[in-house]
């Protein structure tokens, strides 16, 4: 992050274009899916040396992200490791729910929209393949006492 600073020190058009932040964001996403991978605590902005809108930002996409794994673990027939991710997603939710900023300051907001309704439709995927699990382990009792 020092670097980057140093390098961009004559460019404060780059700097505040947005670019920088971004790319922090996604840097941050990744570090935080691979602490969640490694099952380790989550880093947080000072250890990742970025500022706390980026860890921010990163953090709420991580959620969507944490969404794929748990349509992964489905798709596998994984269901307690979907759920697994399900909770770790709503988990994330709540915090992210915690920081209520004008957008002019911070653009959360959009962003707690976003995850809200990937958290809904991946609780409902989830809910839908938990029913069909059970049907499916009734219609297997069903068949061997026939």
């Amino acid at each position: 992050m020092h670097r980057l600073r140093s390098l961009l020190e004559d460019h404060p058009d780059i700097w505040g274009s947005g670019l920088v932040e971004d790319a922090l964001a996604e840097m941050a996403e990744a570090s935080i899916l691979m602490s969640i991978s490694d099952g380790q605590d989550l880093p947080d902005p000072d250890e990742l040396n970025i500022p706390m809108t980026s860890y921010l930002m990163g953090f709420a996409d991580s959620i969507g992200e944490l969404r794929r794994f748990s349509l992964e673990a489905l798709r596998s027939g994984d269901i307690d490791v979907a759920t697994e991710y399900l909770d770790m997603m709503e988990e994330m939710f709540i915090v992210l729910m915690r920081f209520d900023y004008p957008d002019a300051l911070v653009a959360i907001r959009r962003k707690q929209d976003i995850a809200r309704s990937v958290l809904e439709k991946t609780r409902g995927e989830a809910a839908v393949a938990v029913n069909s699990k059970k049907l499916q382990d009734k219609i297997v009792d069903l068949s061997r006492k026939l």
